[in-house]
């Protein structure tokens, strides 16, 4: 029985997976090295929940009881007694190797450990433990709160055990669930990123401005936004990574980063997170 969760990582997707949790009744613990990324953390979580109370989607009952139900630290340490843990940091495959062989480590033998990674190899993430049979993905979509799907990913060696009491968690946080092999992108960003690369194609190339694609696509196709400024919103330098991952992952050159978005995260341009990306913010 899942009653404590582990969050890694209290940036964007991070804070909205603690929110996600508490408010679903699972006492969580939010860690992050940066004591200012969790105070923000906790805060952008109080301001959603008020969100949600004045649209009425929660009673005003719910957002004290949610927050107090989670605990920030800078201490893997005090990850010791969690039954479930959720990374949740930035898309580096170094970075989240490093993490998973101290979390394993840290927490009890019993426990499972996910990844919201969004295309990163679960079942390399799996081997630098010593419970292979215990990792998933869990590849929330953002912003969390608000966005129905989880992408579940098994790897090589993911128990059926635990991947029953993940899908079971997934259900009471009351989101869907849509199973992936364990290959580069899973189902989401191997059809999302290439578009969304085709998309800075298409600007690199002069075929149009970045406002006509994302118009053309999005009253086009009736997505709720156009391509370019979803890569805005989502960081130019995680589409960046997702499309290393799946050009190096499938070794195919329809996966190759189109050179104008390399130069725009080269020259610091990340999106809305840094006020300038396809757009100006």
């Amino acid at each position: 029985m899942i009653k404590k969760v582990g969050v890694l990582g209290a940036g964007q997707m991070g804070n909205g997976i603690a929110h996600v949790f508490a408010q679903y009744g699972f006492s969580v613990v939010l860690f992050d090295i940066a004591a200012a990324q969790l105070e923000k953390a906790v805060a952008t979580i109080q301001q959603n929940l008020e969100r949600q109370a004045k649209k009425g989607t929660i009673p005003e009952s719910l957002i004290a009881e949610t927050i107090s139900r989670i605990t920030t630290t800078q201490n893997m340490s005090d990850l010791s007694g969690v039954d479930f843990a959720v990374e949740a940091v930035t898309e580096n495959e170094s970075l989240k190797l490093e993490i998973f062989r101290q979390l394993d480590a840290t927490v009890q033998p019993s426990a499972y450990l996910a990844s919201n990674t969004s295309s990163i190899p679960i079942t390399k993430i799996a081997a630098v433990t010593k419970r292979p049979d215990k990792v998933i993905g869990m590849h929330f979509m953002n912003p969390v709160p608000l966005m129905k799907l989880v992408e579940i990913i098994r790897g090589h060696a993911t128990s059926d055990e635990t991947f029953a009491v993940t899908s079971d968690l997934v259900a009471k946080l009351e989101k869907e669930m849509a199973v992936s092999q364990d290959y580069p992108g899973f189902i989401v960003n191997r059809i999302l990123m290439p578009m969304i690369n085709e998309a800075a194609f298409a600007l690199y190339e002069g075929i149009a401005t970045a406002e006509d694609i994302d118009k053309g696509m999005k009253l086009g196709t009736n997505q709720p936004m156009g391509p370019l400024t979803l890569a805005d919103f989502i960081g130019l330098d995680t589409c960046l990574a997702i499309m290393n991952v799946l050009y190096d992952g499938f070794k195919d050159p329809k996966y190759r980063p189109c050179p104008l978005l390399v130069k725009m995260v080269n020259a610091g341009y990340m999106g809305r997170k840094s006020g300038r990306g396809f757009y100006t913010y």
